[in-house]
């Protein structure tokens, strides 16, 4: 499931369940959950917080290998 490395999906320790952190309106919402799967969500954020880190080592690579 995609919404598991989500930014967005966030836990209720109050609740003791997990949730989508995503400010809609009445009508965004509706679209929601109308339009959207699992699979393909335009507010998914990757939650892992080496994908950055990743990309600038990758770029100062690239730098390193272009310097000379």
């Amino acid at each position: 499931m995609i919404c598991d490395m989500c930014q967005n999906y966030c836990y209720d320790e109050e609740f003791e369940e997990y949730y989508c952190d995503i400010n809609l309106d009445e009508d965004e919402y509706l679209w929601f959950l109308s339009t959207v799967t699992e699979t393909k969500c335009p507010y998914f954020k990757n939650g892992d917080e080496y994908t950055i880190v990743r990309k600038q080592n990758w770029f100062q690579n690239k730098k390193e290998a272009l310097s000379f």
